[in-house]
């Protein structure tokens, strides 16, 4: 068996607007009102996906969850008179950033040898807390394989779990044997910390990892005040590698230390506060990337466009280059419409360590794959949508034909 890293991004959905929903999430705040472009959206994650086909990388997806969510709806009772905002999150295309979609623990680390996988509760905010049946059937059909995977249901939702933007996984490859690191906030500040630390150990025993190889990282709270409400939006690992802000844990050299000690391997990348702000950061989403390894074994990191575009951001990658450390290559990929809804690249997809061949193919992206969904998204997706227009009939109409088209196309109308 052949165990490699599978990123499974999220098919932007046609019903992808600015309802500006995310409490903590600066970027959604700030777009707030605009009009969204959910044809350009999607196809501009799609592009992305093609990429990383092109540098020899397994590619997944994750389809569109159904919109508008019509039992929400019913089950608020919403009408003429209920808050416009949860109208919106029953329209809601978050299930877009799969990166909140679960916990993933790869085979070489659980104790019963098969990969697991824990839907995210998102029960923090109420436009995602509706996503994790939708996302388990999903779950359940890609990895249906049981002497490969076991999918769970989610945390009950007294703990919050935003699942895997808060988790990462050090290890000397892919196939090998990893450290597993869960990052929790404190609530009592301006913004919610989304993730509990009872969730994150929760999960850590449901996937039956040894507690030698777990660790448990408090989130800095000044992050999550300056907009990282999610732990990957200041630090993400693939590998050996940690690629981090300075202000990214509560206990900065404490995460480090507890980190090598239970992975001496350990090589941190640490982008300096003098040298990029945390609102820079978070602005540019620098650390909501993609780290790559590529097949010639050199590691490539993904970044928002945004990030060239920032001086002082483009300025500290170009220097870090240079350094000849372990990240080789910065690929900037145009994600504006995600990024405008505060998600990056790092947000729209979910890591599965796996065999390809004991994955649904119908998950698994190629060439052929990705025309038909390219075709079908120029067909079918709305090319704009305002705030005003969600709850129009003839719009849900269309988003709901729109994502019948796409699972038809690929075979997956049973979903």
């Amino acid at each position: 068996m052949t165990l490699v890293e599978i990123n499974f991004d999220g098919i932007v959905g046609p019903s992808h607007n600015y309802a500006g929903l995310s409490l903590g999430n600066i970027a959604s705040a700030s777009h707030r009102g605009n009009s969204s472009y959910p044809r350009a959206a999607a196809l501009q994650g799609l592009a992305k996906m093609r990429g990383n086909m092109a540098r020899g990388l397994a590619q997944g997806f994750l389809l569109p969850l159904p919109r508008p969510n019509e039992g929400l709806l019913a089950r608020l009772a919403v009408d003429e008179t209920a808050d416009r905002a949860l109208l919106a999150a029953a329209w809601s295309a978050s299930s877009m950033w799969t990166a909140n979609a679960a916990t993933v623990s790869p085979a070489p680390d659980t104790a019963d040898g098969r990969c697991h996988l824990t839907p995210a509760n998102l029960s923090t905010m109420l436009h995602r807390g509706q996503e994790w049946p939708d996302t388990k059937r999903q779950l359940d059909v890609a990895f249906v394989d049981a002497a490969h995977f076991a999918v769970h249901d989610a945390i009950p939702p007294s703990f919050g779990d935003e699942g895997a933007a808060n988790h990462m996984r050090f290890c000397d490859g892919h196939d090998a044997p990893g450290v597993e690191v869960f990052v929790y906030g404190r609530p009592g500040g301006k913004f919610p910390a989304r993730q509990h630390e009872q969730a994150s150990r929760a999960v850590a025993r449901l996937h039956g990892l040894d507690h030698q190889r777990a660790v448990f990282i408090e989130q800095n709270p000044a992050a999550i005040e300056a907009g990282a409400f999610h732990n990957d939006v200041v630090a993400v690992a693939n590998e050996r590698v940690l690629f981090t802000h300075e202000q990214a844990f509560a206990d900065q050299a404490g995460a480090c230390e507890a980190i090598r000690a239970k992975f001496p391997a350990l090589e941190v990348v640490e982008v300096p506060a003098g040298a990029v702000s945390l609102e820079e950061a978070i602005r540019t989403y620098l650390f909501n990337a993609q780290l790559l390894t590529l097949p010639t074994g050199e590691m490539a990191l993904v970044v928002p466009e945004e990030c060239r575009e920032s001086a002082a951001v483009w300025s500290w990658c170009e220097a870090m280059l240079a350094s000849n450390g372990p990240i080789r290559q910065v690929i900037p990929v145009d994600v504006r419409q995600s990024m405008a809804n505060g998600g990056g690249p790092a947000c729209l997809r979910l890591r599965v360590v796996a065999d390809p061949a004991t994955v649904d193919p119908r998950f698994l992206l190629d060439e052929a794959k990705a025309e038909r969904i390219e075709q079908v998204i120029a067909a079918t997706w709305p090319e704009q949508i305002d705030p005003a227009d969600l709850g129009n009939v003839a719009l849900a109409r269309d988003v709901r034909a729109a994502r019948a088209s796409l699972l038809e196309t690929l075979g997956l109308s049973d979903i």
